[in-house]
């Protein structure tokens, strides 16, 4: 006999759901709800380790995109505000500030003498090399309690929804 599962948070709200529009299949919020708790409370736990390092979720975005594009370490601001999907008045907001604490650096595009090219300081590499390590550190353990076949299906599932969302995103 399989024991009973302990209520979470979500399922208080469909219980609410359920009592007041009995009508209503609200099966899909419970899926979305625990998406959305579970995104909040994952932040939380990933900023405590950006935080050791003086960094927020942002600023750790920028300097990982520069960081896995390999050596030299140095994309155009398109192809940064393009990845990280954000605009490009935020990616210039962004990088003053990168660029202000020495963790960046602009440097002339050999490409095109209009553009510049965001590039990742000795101090940035570092920091990066630094916090990447002890974020890996912190999502295996954030993720250890889970068995890997439970692990497997889950990444399985949030493959096939992004995918899904995506091509609904593009038409």
């Amino acid at each position: 006999m399989k024991a009973k599962q302990q209520k979470d948070a979500v399922d208080l709200i469909l219980d609410q759901w359920e009592r007041e529009r009995p009508d209503l299949d609200v099966t899909p919020m419970g899926t979305l709800g625990r998406l959305k708790r579970s995104a909040a409370l994952l932040q939380r736990r990933l900023d405590v380790v950006f935080a050791e390092f003086g960094m927020t979720l942002w600023e750790f975005d920028v300097l990982a995109t520069l960081r896995r594009s390999g050596a030299p370490y140095c994309l155009a601001p398109t192809e940064l505000f393009s990845t990280l999907m954000i605009t490009s008045g935020t990616m210039t907001h962004r990088l003053k500030s990168l660029e202000s604490s020495g963790l960046v650096e602009r440097q002339a595009n050999p490409d095109d003498a209009r553009s510049k090219l965001v590039k990742l300081t000795d101090k940035g590499l570092d920091l990066i090399n630094r916090t990447v390590e002890a974020h890996v550190d912190n999502i295996h353990g954030i993720l250890a309690p889970l068995a890997g076949s439970d692990l497997q299906a889950l990444d399985q599932g949030l493959v096939a929804m992004l995918g899904m969302l995506e091509s609904a995103d593009e038409k």
